[in-house]
């Protein structure tokens, strides 16, 4: 697909958040399913060491970066990437234009009172907002065939799925084709943020790169490992691919 680069293994398009926008409406008008993906850090050491899930990453329709260490990496790279496209951001964006323009929204994950919020929540922002369903995020692998089934049934436009990762990635690519849904989106913890469970890093901090160490201070034990341990990795792909060059 025209604009790509591939980075560290993985293919991102180089768009703003304006090009996605565009983009996932060309999506819906085409009534074909088609997956969207976030690269961030994280997930890109995690794809770099699970081959299934890089192949994944690669055949998504839509590939955002979402992380500014990673808009710079490929600045500094000669690959350039436009700008960081967050997935809460975009998820704000894309629930805003459902309303305006009749889409219907299925909400899968998370605990089922956040769910159930944020479908209350954006229903009172967004007079006219169609969500066709909603889900917890919690089931049993038996139950997983009635979960698409359901979400099937919905006939929705956008499906946004708050499940961790790498598992809703390996759920969008494995079902994607029996949902239908023409845009489906993987939105990590945007869902606790939209019903205020979790709070968002000031914008300065967010424009400097900092957003991940104000979600460490929320919950260091939490996220110690993740980025203090794994995620440390990415220093060490960034320098093999600079030799590479």
């Amino acid at each position: 697909m025209s604009g790509r680069i591939t980075m560290m293994g993985c293919q991102i398009d180089n768009l703003s958040m304006e090009d996605t926008l565009q983009r996932v409406e060309g999506f819906i008008q085409s009534g074909l399913p088609h997956q969207h993906v976030v690269v961030n850090v994280d997930k890109l050491v995690k794809a770099n060491r699970d081959p299934e899930l890089r192949r994944i990453i690669n055949e998504c329709a839509l590939i955002n970066v979402d992380g500014m260490p990673v808009v710079w990496a490929s600045r500094l790279l000669g690959k350039g990437l436009k700008e960081r496209v967050a997935g809460v951001d975009l998820f704000e964006a894309l629930m805003r234009r459902a309303a305006e323009k009749g889409w219907r929204v299925y909400l899968l994950g998370a605990r089922e009172e956040v769910v159930a919020g944020v479908k209350h929540n954006y229903e009172r922002k967004y007079p006219g907002l169609t969500v066709a369903g909603y889900r917890n995020g919690y089931w049993q692998p038996e139950q997983e065939a009635g979960v698409v089934a359901d979400i099937a049934a919905a006939r929705a436009d956008l499906l946004f799925v708050a499940i961790s990762s790498p598992k809703k990635e390996h759920f969008l690519g494995q079902y994607q084709a029996q949902m239908k849904v023409p845009f489906a989106m993987g939105v990590g913890g945007t869902f606790d943020v939209a019903v205020g469970r979790v709070k968002r890093a000031p914008v300065w901090m967010q424009n400097v790169g900092l957003e991940w160490f104000y979600r460490f201070l929320q919950e260091p034990r939490r996220m110690f490992r993740r980025y203090f341990i794994e995620d440390m990795a990415f220093i060490g792909l960034f320098i093999k691919e600079a030799f590479r060059r």
